[in-house]
């Protein structure tokens, strides 16, 4: 009677086991679907650090605004950024000055660095207009009017991207354009139209848009523009590695792209 009895015990655990089996298997399908798993974009796992992220001049307000939010949904990680011309960020990482990332306004300058960074990914492009004085005092309506000699006409040095892509358009367009001065980054250009210190001078799209009132912008056509592209790496002297990583990854989340689509830069 007893050996029955042990051979029933026997036979009830073992069913028992197998029911349970596929019960586990379907809790595990449910956590996934209320949320188990998390969205390879979400940087909420990303490790905490210090970060210093070098980048373009033209990124100044946008990158104010991601490494806010970036700050806000990583608790404990501080995002610091120290923003120039991208010609002057490449002789800093040559120079190996400690910074984590690096953001450039062109892919020339990033692909002089690959011996310094990771794998680049293009975040963002822009496209030049011309940026005059409030209310378009001079009447310019294309690149053509810059070449009048009555104009005071500013634009960046050829070695800074936004001055190679100006130089670029207008050479296409064969305009001789004599500027008063050639600057070491777009925001200087800019500033220099908004303190009336010149009549215009080519800035991209998103510089003229954070200083309105104080400038206007003139469309330059497609046809006749240039597309700048913003690849961002991490640097391989980083002692932040993965934390770095997490914060370029991130630039390319729904979150972080739609900071950049509401500054007015294009999609990748």
């Amino acid at each position: 009677m007893s050996f029955i009895l042990t051979r029933r015990r026997t036979a009830a655990a073992i069913l028992t086991a197998a029911l349970l089996v596929p019960l586990a298997a379907c809790g595990c399908d449910s956590d996934k679907k209320d949320g188990g798993t998390k969205d390879d974009s979400s940087a909420s796992s990303a490790p905490k650090a210090d970060l210093t992220v070098l980048a373009a001049s033209s990124l100044t307000d946008v990158f104010k605004t991601a490494g806010d939010a970036y700050e806000k949904k990583n608790p404990g990680t501080k995002v610091k950024f120290s923003f120039a011309g991208s010609q002057e960020l490449a002789a800093q990482v040559k120079q190996g000055a400690p910074a984590d990332a690096l953001v450039t306004a062109d892919t020339k300058t990033m692909d002089g660095l690959k011996s310094d960074t990771g794998t680049p990914t293009v975040i963002a492009k822009n496209r030049l207009v011309i940026a005059t004085g409030k209310g378009n005092p001079e009447k310019i309506e294309n690149l053509k009017d810059l070449s009048d000699s009555k104009l005071k006409v500013v634009l960046a040095a050829p070695e800074v991207p936004v001055g190679r892509y100006s130089k670029q358009v207008l050479d296409a367009q064969k305009i001789d354009v004599k500027p008063v001065s050639q600057e070491a980054n777009v925001r200087a250009v800019l500033s220099k139209v908004e303190l009336g210190e010149a009549d215009a001078g080519i800035v991209y799209k998103t510089d003229a848009a954070t200083a309105p009132g104080k400038v206007d912008a003139v469309k330059i056509p497609d046809d006749q523009n240039a597309v700048a592209s913003y690849p961002a790496a991490t640097l391989k002297t980083s002692k932040n590695t993965k934390a770095a990583a997490a914060f370029v990854k991130w630039l390319s989340s729904p979150e972080g792209q739609k900071i950049l689509r509401d500054a007015d830069f294009q999609k990748p």
